[in-house]
């Protein structure tokens, strides 16, 4: 099974996370997958935004969770890493992309949050609307169990940070593991989505091990190492 090149909240080396310019250019690189964070506003409206506040990713202040999608339109979210203005980008208009493209949608629902289990339960809702071929992660376990008993039809990711244990529960489809597990554990990572791979060594190891989905901030020099990998 090849391994496919999942853009980590788009082509974020190379323009803003989360934007649409960053996911726009993951597309032209070549990305088979799309990778995002996903939170929850105020008056409950899905945001791909990764931190708890948007502080180190906008102009302005504060939690996600406590402010407005109307809120956190004033600010910039583009900017900052030297492209273009932009606006906060929702889960919808990421999810209309990735159907319009056809790609794979990988969606990290972030915990702990003030809402709880209501990040699940949208989620799941949204994806009701749109024709996509799409995995739900998470780093916590009742997040991916929760979400599993909701849409038993969307394969689940379980993410792991600091330990790697032999059997999955029942409730999650596949080991999501950090590239630095995937060094600490011989022989492991068939089938499995590796997080975040950008160093050419850990591409190989990659490939070697037989990962499925590799996330990347570098789509397109990512892509071209994994071809490089599989010349004679």
């Amino acid at each position: 099974m090849d391994t496919e090149v999942v853009a980590h909240r788009g082509a974020s080396a190379a323009r803003a996370e989360h934007t649409l310019a960053a996911y726009e250019l993951a597309l032209r690189e070549g990305a088979d997958g799309l990778e995002c964070d996903v939170r929850l506003t105020r008056d409950g409206h899905l945001v791909c935004v990764h931190d708890r506040t948007i502080g180190r990713t906008s102009d302005g202040a504060g939690a996600v969770g406590a402010l407005t999608l109307a809120q956190l339109r004033r600010h910039d979210f583009g900017s900052w890493h030297g492209g273009e203005p932009a606006e906060v980008l929702t889960f919808e208009q990421l999810a209309g992309l990735a159907a319009d493209h056809r790609v794979r949608l990988f969606a990290e629902t972030k915990h702990p949050v003030r809402q709880g289990g209501r990040v699940e339960r949208e989620l799941a809702r949204a994806l009701s609307r749109y024709r996509i071929d799409a995995h739900v992660m998470s780093f916590s376990p009742l997040a991916v169990r929760r979400f599993k008993a909701l849409r038993p039809d969307v394969p689940t990711v379980l993410l792991l940070d600091r330990f790697w244990p032999r059997r999955l529960p029942t409730w999650a489809d596949v080991a999501g593991p950090g590239v630095h597990l995937l060094r600490r554990h011989p022989g492991r990572g068939a089938g499995a989505y590796c997080w975040t791979v950008d160093d050419p060594a850990d591409v190989a190891l990659c490939r070697e091990r037989g990962v499925r989905f590799l996330a990347t901030d570098n789509p397109a020099r990512t892509r071209g190492l994994l071809a490089a990998n599989l010349s004679p």
